[in-house]
């Protein structure tokens, strides 16, 4: 398992559609997905233990979120064949054991994780209302074990976002498991 940090924000650069199927049965994109004020888009998956650290604060801070008019869409772009702990059942599962208040959705090519330029599990890109890009950084200080009382770094940049339109200057990488590419 490789450990990885993904590169810093590219401050206004646009969101990029998708059209993905969703463990709740409904399929997803920019339109359907984004929130008044915003949108998170987060790439996660099942068996990554830095996304297995953060599901119920990422359920927490999302369904927060919402408060503020900024919805947020998970997306699973691992190999499934070689990681069966990903797949879409499984997908179903977790979003349901977790209750998971987003879209959980399945990029079966990969490619909108290459059309963002997701590199790990998690990785975080947070969109203002005319879907700039304003944040990509970290849920918080946390790593595979949870930080008690850590300060909600993704939550206070996107309620910021919400608010003004833009996000904070200073970021921190998230961390997380490199995102398993299929065989080419």
């Amino acid at each position: 398992m490789v450990s990885l940090q993904p590169p810093l924000c590219d401050f206004g650069k646009k969101a990029q559609d998708f059209d993905l199927l969703g463990v709740d049965g409904v399929r997803y994109n920019l339109a359907n997905a984004r929130g008044k004020n915003g949108l998170l888009v987060m790439f996660i998956c099942n068996h990554c233990p830095y996304v297995k650290s953060i599901r119920d604060r990422l359920v927490r801070d999302t369904h927060e979120l919402q408060q503020f008019g900024i919805n947020s869409i998970a997306i699973m772009s691992n190999d499934i064949a070689d990681y069966e702990e990903d797949s879409f059942e499984n997908m179903k599962r977790v979003s349901q054991e977790y209750g998971y208040p987003f879209p959980y959705v399945l990029d079966p090519t990969q490619q909108v994780a290459k059309d963002y330029g997701a590199v790990c599990t998690p990785d975080f890109f947070g969109f203002n209302a005319n879907l700039e890009l304003q944040y990509r950084g970290r849920l918080d200080a946390s790593r595979k074990e949870a930080i008690a009382h850590a300060p909600r770094d993704l939550f206070v940049a996107m309620r910021e976002i919400a608010q003004t339109g833009c996000g904070p200057q200073v970021q921190m990488a998230s961390m997380g498991c490199s995102i398993k590419w299929k065989s080419e």
